[in-house]
This record gives C-alpha cells, sequence and structure tokens, in this order.
C-alpha cells in the first residue's frame, strides 16, 4: 500500500496531535527519577553524585514554591486586614492634600496652607476649569505653620462664580524675598472607601482621595 495516500483521519499522527507539556513539575519530576533508577544499565549504574544533586534541586524547588505561596496567603491577608482598617475610617475627618477648593452655591469655600517656614506675602491664586483666573487674594504675612484660606465665591469684580470645582495655587515669599514652601490642604469628612480601582481610596463627597496624600485623620469637630 502506498502510504503517501494516507491522510492525516486515516493514517499516522497529524502535526495538530497533542506533543505534551513543556513544563515540569515536582510529580513529573519523580517519574522521572523512578524511571531513571529502574532502567539504569546494572553493569554501569548512574552516578549516585547524580541523583543526590538532582534531589537537593527538587527539594529547593519545593521550598521555593512553598514559599511563594506562603507570601501570596500573607499578601491576601494584609490586603483584606488593610480594606478592613480603611472603613473603619468612614465618618471621620480627614486632611488630605488637595489644590482644589469646591463652591457650593451661597456658600464660601475654604482650604488650609500649611507654611515650611515664616512668610511676609502670601498669595493664593483661583482659577475656573479653563485655566482663567477669576481671583486673587492677599494672604499677608504668616508664621510657618497652617493658615486658613478664605474665599467667598466671587471674582475680583465682586460677581458670584457658579458652583463647581477652582484650582488654587497658593504662594510665599520670606522676608528676604526667598520662596517659601507650601503644601495645599483641605479637611473634609470621609462619607466612604472605594475599592473599584484595585486599592483602597477614600471617599469624600464625589472625590476619591489616594491614601497617600492623607495627612492627618482625627475625629469630627462637629456633629
Amino acid at each position: 500500500m502506498d502510504v503517501s495516500s494516507l491522510s492525516p483521519a486515516t493514517g499516522g499522527p497529524s502535526s495538530s496531535d497533542a506533543v505534551g507539556s513543556t513544563t515540569m513539575g515536582k510529580d513529573q519530576f519523580l517519574k522521572l527519577l523512578m524511571a531513571q533508577l529502574a532502567n539504569q544499565d546494572p553493569t554501569a549504574p548512574t552516578d549516585s553524585q547524580a541523583f543526590v544533586a538532582q534531589l537537593a534541586q527538587f527539594s529547593s524547588l519545593e521550598m521555593q514554591q512553598n514559599a511563594n505561596n506562603s507570601l501570596d496567603s500573607l499578601l491576601v491577608a494584609q490586603a483584606a486586614a488593610n480594606a478592613t482598617s480603611t472603613v473603619a475610617l468612614v465618618g471621620k475627618e480627614a486632611v488630605f492634600k488637595c489644590d482644589t477648593m469646591t463652591l457650593q452655591q451661597g456658600q464660601p469655600a475654604s482650604m488650609v496652607a500649611n507654611l515650611s517656614g515664616a512668610a511676609t506675602q502670601i498669595t493664593a491664586v483661583i482659577t475656573d476649569s479653563t485655566g482663567k483666573v477669576v481671583r486673587t487674594l492677599a494672604l499677608g504675612a504668616h508664621d510657618a505653620g497652617d493658615l486658613s484660606v478664605t474665599w467667598d465665591g466671587k471674582d475680583d469684580t465682586g460677581k458670584p462664580m457658579a458652583a463647581g470645582d477652582y484650582k488654587v495655587r497658593i504662594t510665599a515669599a520670606a522676608k528676604d524675598g526667598t520662596s517659601v514652601a507650601v503644601d495645599e490642604r483641605m479637611r473634609a469628612c470621609i462619607t466612604g472607601v472605594s475599592f473599584a480601582n484595585g486599592f483602597s481610596e477614600l471617599l469624600i463627597g464625589d472625590k476619591h482621595i489616594k491614601l497617600a496624600d492623607v495627612v492627618e485623620v482625627e475625629q469630627p469637630t462637629t456633629p
């Protein structure tokens, strides 16, 4: 019979037949080791040192796998503990880094400027969503520490601005004219916790605050 006439369906194995796995687990390793022992040449046995080296490699590999499994379990437990502790922050007040004021209709907006040193001239520039400057506040002089910054919600002409978020850039200068570092912060009540992005974030209104931006967490000063 002409073997060239055989098709993959009726003849020998085709190229799509299974060829086995390209990886070796500990079970396959032990089977291979036992097969080597059972089929070695009695007149020329395999060097025992080679078997010892293979067993040492297998033991080391198994220890690494167990260590990885233990580490994974530890990370899962730590993530669960962090999530639980974060939920406990709901209802407390957080001080966090933020360069945005949220203006509500008919109410002033405020934030905190933390000065690294004494300043004789402090200025706050407020811009809208398009980057247009709507108000410039001269805040005078202040010692190192926290300075409360309040905006009445009006532009430089006295016109009330629409409710929404406004960027704030605060600069400060010392008596000799050198720049003083300013850390812009907000204080607000934590209303919830979000895990939507794969990590814990505090919810303050409709804002998502990263834990890395939180400076302080305190009991609420008002009910």
